[in-house]
């Protein structure tokens, strides 16, 4: 093998690994913001049942100082009564002190109504709360997670990184430079394995005199079809490539 498509091959896998850390990287940030979002409608749900409570409790609160109200109407209107001259005055004020009851009466009875829905609100947000808190607890070891993840990619990704620094002063620059205009092209891969006669990246056939320039090794030979460098393991056979079907034994032990 070329010793420069050699160093390129090696180029490509720490690309690759590279690429695969940065999406990992990319992506945590958005897992964390699904996790954190199930927790807030988690945290809606207990707000809500709060806000069911304390509304049943502001009412019954209301009722209460209306009854109070009421009340103290009807001592004063009964005050009032005693000093009635006539006896319409009098049934005017037996009918204020009658409508003033029947305020309290609907006042403790809507009180009764909403006591009895105040016990299922409370357990609702009771249970809520604990379902608020299991899936914090969850939230929290998950994010964690998360977050140690992206320390490791990061180091490792930095690593890498310098890793790739060294590597790319050993290769011939205009190799190099033409490896980076083929894999910005092509998606992320520059050099392709011949497989079975074929370059593996665009499985297209290649002639017999670019297999048999490639085991020489003496010059970088890119595909016809997709313009990858090309590059073949040392244990392939260039006669099993060129003269026999994939999976035949070659008819010459010796090479051309």
């Amino acid at each position: 093998m070329n010793a420069d498509v050699s160093l390129v091959v090696g180029l490509q896998r720490l690309d690759q690994r590279i690429a695969e850390l940065r999406r990992e990287i990319a992506i945590l940030p958005e897992h964390i913001a699904t996790i954190e979002k199930t927790l807030d409608q988690q945290l809606r749900r207990v707000e809500a049942g709060r806000a069911a409570v304390s509304a049943n409790q502001k009412d019954r609160k209301r009722l209460e100082e209306e009854i109070k109200i009421q009340e103290q109407k009807i001592s004063k209107l009964r005050d009032q009564m005693l000093q009635a001259k006539t006896n319409d005055q009098y049934r005017a004020f037996q009918n204020e002190i009658s409508f003033c009851e029947t305020a309290i009466r609907s006042a403790e009875d809507r009180i009764l109504d909403l006591m009895s829905e105040s016990d299922p609100l409370e357990k609702a947000v009771r249970t809520a709360e604990a379902g608020l808190k299991q899936k914090q607890a969850m939230v929290d070891a998950e994010k964690r997670e998360a977050e140690q993840k992206t320390a490791t990619d990061r180091a490792a990704l930095q690593d890498l990184d310098r890793e790739r620094e060294q590597a790319v002063v050993r290769i011939t620059p205009s190799i190099y430079r033409a490896y980076e205009r083929i894999r910005k092209k092509r998606h992320g891969t520059g050099v392709s394995e011949v497989l079975d006669g074929r370059c593996g990246a665009c499985n297209m056939a290649l002639r017999p005199q670019v297999l048999q320039d490639l085991r020489k090794g003496e010059e970088v030979l890119y595909c016809e079809v997709c313009g990858r460098m090309l590059y073949v393991v040392p244990a392939e056979s260039f006669e099993d490539q060129i003269e026999a079907p994939p999976g035949a034994a070659s008819s010459s032990p010796t090479g051309v």
